[in-house]
């Protein structure tokens, strides 16, 4: 991709940092009423009058977070934001703006950036977000890419991790297991190229896991219709880990017990056709996988008929008392303890 010979390559010494950023950032506009001064002080100034500001950050890494052989870098500054975006609705909040940060090693010429710039400037028309401030520097390990996004939510609509109580739904959004399929797929096809790099890879058969991987999507459409629902979650999160990492979130914060049903998990049916291609269990994929982006929420019995039968989300569990513990219903009816085998960027 950045090692095409045939392409214009411009160094990123020739424009300078500040030349740089001006060159990445010519193109976007501003959009929230909050947004006083945006990019070209030495701070960007924002106005949120009487609502409460959400901040969240996250830092995605070459080698460790994305692999550039097959993630194209338009996909990755897109991603890179829904990273983040999906943290600030897993608070009820709006996203309003965001602050981009890149380490970069000279072996990116400037083509190779505005290719990541175009996915977030993307992102953030679609997502309606202002990119307000942010840095570059240069880097000797490859891409790092650190995004933090700011929202807004009334005092009132805030949901925390802490609120569940015993007797409340556990309800998940979308479906699971989709994003690690599309991994596999990725690294299968990866490791075929390797050997023979005249062989080009049939994606087609799996084009929604590999979307789920590349270009996710975050559910700011739940925010919205929670709210036309007239339905306040007691405790929300969003899931980047894996379902039993953050269902183990949930209960550890709001000090509850935990029912997961195994047969309500919901699963794409790609999803369940490529767990049997690559002969892996599906609701392991589902409990440990990571990196959907759905959001994972409680509510009261009572708002149970305001969601039933809505296609957007999905009652997989019951919160129980915190001396019941926190257990997978198996399909055969057994309670098999829940265990965080989610994905952990510490470990090698």
């Amino acid at each position: 991709m950045i090692e095409d010979k045939n392409q214009e390559r411009t160094p990123l010494s020739e424009l300078g940092e500040f030349g740089l950023i001006d060159h990445l950032t010519k193109h976007f506009k501003i959009s929230k009423e909050s947004t006083v001064k945006g990019i070209g002080d030495d701070a960007a100034v924002l106005d949120f009058s009487d609502k409460k500001v959400v901040v969240t950050t996250d830092m995605l890494v070459e080698q460790v977070h994305f692999d550039l052989s097959y993630m194209p870098l338009k996909h990755l500054g897109y991603k890179s934001v829904m990273v983040n975006l999906s943290d600030v609705y897993a608070m009820n909040a709006t996203a309003t703006q965001i602050t981009v940060s890149i380490a970069v090693s000279n072996r990116f010429p400037l083509e190779a950036l505005e290719e990541l710039y175009s996915g977030i400037q993307t992102a953030a028309e679609v997502y309606g977000v202002d990119l307000v401030g942010g840095d570059t520097t240069s880097s000797t390990s490859g891409l790092i890419i650190s995004i933090t996004a700011l929202g807004d939510v009334d005092t009132e609509s805030i949901v925390y991790r802490n609120g569940a109580k015993p007797n409340d739904l556990l309800v998940v959004t979308g479906d699971l297991g989709g994003a690690y399929m599309g991994l596999q797929v990725l690294e299968r096809e990866k490791e075929v190229f390797k050997v023979n790099p005249q062989n080009q890879p049939d994606l087609e058969p799996y084009t929604y896991i590999v979307e789920r991987q590349l270009k996710p999507e975050a559910r700011k459409d739940i925010v919205t219709l929670l709210k036309e629902l007239e339905v306040k979650p007691t405790s929300m999160i969003d899931i980047s880990d894996g379902l039993s990492s953050e269902i183990i979130h949930l209960c550890k914060q709001s000090d509850v017990g935990i029912e997961l049903y195994e047969n309500k998990i919901p699963l794409d049916p790609q999803v369940i056709s490529t767990c049997e291609e690559f002969n892996i269990d599906s609701t392991t994929v589902a409990l440990n996988g990571g990196e959907d982006y759905e959001l994972l929420f409680t509510i009261s019995q009572e708002d149970f008929p305001k969601i039933k039968g809505n296609p957007n989300v999905t009652v997989i569990g019951f919160v129980k008392d915190k001396s019941q513990g926190m257990h997978l219903i198996t399909r055969a009816e057994q309670a098999i303890p829940l265990k965080a085998q989610g994905w952990n960027s510490l470990e090698n």
